[in-house]
């Protein structure tokens, strides 16, 4: 499996904009989990972010933070996370990211989880509550466990603060696409397209839009005022959610499906 940085890479070789999924683990149970992140990788599929359930996910929106809460309900632990990680992961070609909160992280110990997440076969990291002033506490360790940190641009960061992230940040830049939580919006904000610009001007590293996609429109949209990838969540988790197991798996599958065809390259 190819680091998150080079799975962009030949991405950008080939004009194509990545589609990264977001689910989160444990949701309705470990197995389906397990086959929903094979029936993304197949499905168009380029780069996978998987969510470690947390009691106070504080920039999760209520779809993605009620995913969490029956992921715990069900018993789902950081390590089952890892053991899932580490049974799928050989199985996929796109490279999996874990997104989870620091607390957790520094439960665990930053060198002991770096190790774990790397030894199961993580590639990539993104911690939403980690500030720029502290990322150097996990950027420096995790680049020797070969994960790659990604760091978030906010609607509201001025222009300094965005090119110090764009600087910091590993794999890709993670451009956050509305102020508040994740979730599914209606339309997305044409600043969007004035910080792709803006962030354009102080780095050529990978630029990925996520909290608010939802829409094959929107993500072809993203793609127009060009971002290097799409980021979609809570519609992924929305879906799977829905119905039987079965029932959820055939609608993620059907989705991603209609997500990578409205951005495939003209």
């Amino acid at each position: 499996m190819a680091s998150v940085s080079e799975c962009f890479e030949r991405l950008r070789n080939q004009g194509r904009c990545a589609l990264i999924p977001f689910l989160t683990a444990g949701d309705p149970d470990l197995e389906t989990t397990a086959q929903a992140l094979q029936i993304l990788d197949r499905s168009g599929a380029d780069l996978i972010e998987l969510g470690v359930p947390y009691s106070d996910p504080l920039a999760d929106g209520p779809v993605i933070q009620a995913a969490a809460t029956r992921s715990l309900q069900n018993g789902t632990r950081l390590d089952d996370v890892l053991q899932l990680v580490k049974q799928v992961s050989p199985t996929l070609r796109s490279p999996i990211i874990l997104f989870t909160y620091y607390n957790p992280i520094l439960n665990r110990g930053i060198e002991s989880f770096l190790k774990e997440i790397a030894e199961a076969g993580a590639k990539g990291l993104v911690v939403p509550d980690l500030p720029l002033e502290e990322a150097e506490t996990l950027l420096r360790p995790a680049k020797e466990y070969g994960i790659e940190l990604t760091l978030l641009v906010a609607p509201t960061s001025p222009p300094e603060r965005i090119a110090a992230i764009a600087q910091q940040s590993q794999g890709f830049i993670y451009l956050v696409s509305t102020t508040g939580v994740t979730g599914m919006r209606s339309q997305m904000e044409s600043r969007v397209k004035d910080l792709i610009a803006e962030l354009r001007q102080v780095t050529d590293k990978a630029i990925g839009v996520g909290f608010g996609i939802s829409q094959p429109e929107q993500a072809r949209q993203v793609m127009n005022w060009g971002a290097d990838a799409a980021i979609v969540g809570s519609a992924f988790v929305k879906r799977l959610s829905e119905g039987s197991p079965a029932e959820g798996l055939k609608a993620v599958e059907e989705f991603c499906q209609t997500l990578r065809s409205s951005i495939a390259a003209d």
